[in-house]
């Protein structure tokens, strides 16, 4: 014989929203996600501009100036995330605290 299970409202309500907050949690959790392209992450100019804390056209005097690293395809400015990282690294300058 067959078991047959009854479907509450209450079942169907509590389901329904451990699905939506599911849905929620993968929502903010791809919402910044950016894809490897051959093992490597690339910014775009306003997510870099963003993180630096910078315009857009400072980064764009850095590209003229050669001080950070990019890649130009179909008119989209690009940088590697691990070059970001090596160049932050390389300027990195410690505090300087006095005990006086």
């Amino acid at each position: 014989m067959l078991g047959q299970d009854i479907i509450t409202k209450d079942y169907f309500a509590d389901l329904y929203g451990r699905i939506r907050k599911a849905m929620e949690q993968h929502e903010q959790a791809t919402q910044h996600y950016r894809p490897l392209l051959d093992g490597v992450r690339y910014m775009t100019d306003k997510e870099l501009s963003q993180m630096l804390k910078v315009s857009r056209h400072t980064l764009q005097q850095y590209r003229n100036k050669g001080l950070i690293p990019f890649t130009y395809c179909q008119g989209k400015v690009l940088y590697k995330e691990q070059d970001v990282q090596e160049l932050l690294e390389r300027n990195y300058q410690p505090a300087k605290w006095s005990s006086e």
